[in-house]
């Protein structure tokens, strides 16, 4: 693994910087949660993110995309965690364009990868269904019917799955909750008869919503990969989802470092700057540590996921954990060292805050993965 970019990928980072700083800035979510906007995201920004490729980056160029892999969408998600950007890009470029290319039918890329890259389709997976991430826990049941077969059950935490045009929905076509046999995916219209969206309103203003499918019918054309078979491809997905979240984390982390950097060298106390003081000399040296050691964990899992290596897993779960935890630390040390106005919404430390809280619970918490490596790890 390289610890360093490529020509090309350091110019892809460099515009996503240039464009995420300046045309989706942090007052873009401000407006967006102040204004309690109806779609929680920016058609305008949207529609510039199409336009510069981002959102077919994991898409193949015959089906209208960039075809840039795992290491160019983890690039960009990074400079947008940097800014909290909010936007499809994670729902629909990274799990949707995801899950379509590794378990869609010719017809179904075909159809719906154009689509994603020229921002004419929003997508949404439909996985969790209790408080804790658990791929295999799954109890909505898909009864076959005819020659189609008939959804029932709840989902939660959907993350934008009021603006979703198309749902990714797991269910179970047999076995018992908790195994990974027996799950199969399906796409489901959010329009569609029996389909219910409820919006909820995340603490970080992250959208998400839960979805309430009552006798949905769908016909076998309609599902993602093999009846019953779905959880390899699922996981394999999952794992992209997970190093992409990491790197979001990781920019949200790099930005308030550097914010929290320039405080302390400009912020007086008894006419000194308090960045001189030894006390937080050291708490800046450990969030700098954290932040370097980050970097290398993410573009570790985003190499191993470009590489198509074994080890993906393992080092997907590594980067989720340990990202989490830096995550916590560095945004904690944020707020504290602006001190009292670090406790306000006058500044920025406290939507990070949040919005790093969120992150650290969506696909697996560190928990969730620091048991997932142990067992990859046979402890």
């Amino acid at each position: 693994m390289a610890l360093v970019l490529t020509e090309e990928q350091t110019m892809l980072r460099d515009m996503a910087k240039d464009f995420f700083t300046e045309q989706v800035p942090v007052t873009n979510l401000r407006k967006l949660r102040d204004g309690e906007d109806d779609l929680g995201y920016d058609k305008d920004v949207w529609a510039q993110i199409v336009e510069l490729g981002f959102a077919g980056i994991l898409i193949p160029e015959e089906h209208g995309g960039t075809g840039f892999g795992p290491m160019g969408l983890g690039i960009v998600m990074t400079e947008a965690g940097r800014t909290l950007a909010a936007t499809p890009l994670y729902s629909t470029a990274v799990l949707g364009a995801g899950l379509i290319l590794a378990a869609g039918s010719e017809t179904q890329k075909s159809d719906l990868l154009p689509k994603i890259a020229s921002g004419e389709l929003l997508t949404a997976l439909a996985l969790e269904e209790t408080n804790h991430h658990n791929p295999a826990n799954v109890a909505m049941t898909a009864e076959k019917l005819g020659d189609g077969f008939r959804l029932s059950g709840e989902k939660k935490f959907v993350i934008d799955g009021h603006i979703a045009d198309k749902l990714i929905v797991v269910t179970r076509t047999s076995g018992d909750v908790g195994d990974g046999q027996g799950l199969s995916m399906f796409l489901v219209d959010a329009d569609a008869k029996g389909v219910t969206v409820t919006r909820t309103h995340m603490v970080d203003s992250r959208n998400a919503a839960i979805i309430s499918l009552d006798g949905v019918e769908v016909s076998a054309d309609d599902a993602l990969g093999g009846i019953d078979a779905a959880y390899p491809e699922l996981e394999k997905v999952l794992d992209l989802g997970r190093a992409c979240i990491a790197a979001e984390m990781l920019g949200g982390a790099e930005a308030v470092f550097e914010t929290t950097l320039e405080y302390l060298k400009e912020r007086k106390q008894f006419g000194v700057i308090i960045g001189t003081f030894q006390a937080l000399k050291h708490r800046a040296a450990e969030m700098f540590c954290e932040v370097e050691i980050c970097r290398s964990v993410v573009l570790e899992a985003l190499s191993a996921l470009d590489e198509r290596r074994n080890d993906v897993p393992a080092v997907t779960s590594l980067a989720k954990a340990r990202v989490g935890e830096a995550a916590r630390l560095i945004t904690n040390e944020g707020v504290q060292m602006h001190g009292g106005i670090g406790m306000t919404d006058a500044v920025d430390m406290g939507l990070y805050l949040k919005r790093a809280r969120v992150q650290a619970q969506m696909l697996g918490d560190t928990n969730f993965h620091r048991a997932r490596y142990a067992d990859l790890g046979g402890y």
